[in-house]
């Protein structure tokens, strides 16, 4: 299969619009970004397949947090790197070869998009269910933003990691028409009901930095 996006380019810095947070001027320096799901269109589907399924992994995530977001410090580049999920979304029905930005929502949703009220904000193709994204355990404890984070939330690393962290937009291809999951399911939830079943793959990876140096 091919992943093509008129959002994201291969290897290039994912736009603001498509980010949770953005760059600004102030202290710390980030902004509200556009948290807008990316356009996102795959072709060349094995005639083998029934159903598809969209995962978006930071790979780059601190495995500390002593660093993270501390003013005068920095995230050390040799430290050791974890995953943080954006985006889980399964049971998408195989006549389904195309999203449009936004079409599966857009906006920061304080307490997160589908915390209680799934059928009001939260958007996919008819029959697919989304799964938390890790944004559910980084405001755990925050009294503004803490909830069940459903289905899209973009990249927001931390404004002084010391690396640009990549973005892998992943969409499979399995041989069933769907896979016993309901909304809110978890990655490990979602890599264990589709083993074996993955009949292709397609990956666009996509990089993102809020730190000036960074950037720069």
């Amino acid at each position: 299969m091919r992943l093509n996006s008129d959002s994201i380019e291969q290897g290039k810095p994912v736009p603001e619009k498509n980010a949770f947070m953005g760059p600004a001027a102030d202290t710390p320096p980030i902004k509200p970004g556009g948290n807008a799901t990316p356009h996102l269109a795959w072709t060349e589907v094995p005639a083998t397949a029934r159903s598809f399924v969209i995962a978006v992994i930071d790979t780059d995530v601190p495995s500390k947090p002593d660093d993270v977001n501390v003013e005068g410090r920095e995230v050390p580049r040799n430290l050791p790197r974890v995953e943080f999920v954006h985006w889980l979304m399964a049971n998408i029905p195989l006549e389904c070869r195309e999203l449009a930005e936004g079409a599966c929502g857009e906006g920061i949703v304080p307490r997160g998009k589908g915390n209680g009220k799934l059928k009001d904000d939260l958007v996919g193709p008819p029959g697919s269910v989304q799964g938390l994204n890790s944004y559910t355990g980084w405001f755990k404890g925050d009294p503004d933003m803490e909830g069940h984070y459903h289905g899209y939330d973009g990249p927001c690393p931390p404004w002084n990691d010391s690396i640009p962290h990549h973005y892998h937009f992943h969409v499979y291809a399995l041989d069933v028409d769907s896979v016993p999951l309901e909304n809110g399911f978890s990655l490990d939830e979602l890599r264990d009901v589709i083993k074996g079943h993955v009949v292709d793959e397609a990956t666009l990876t996509g990089t993102y930095s809020l730190n000036p140096k960074v950037r720069a």
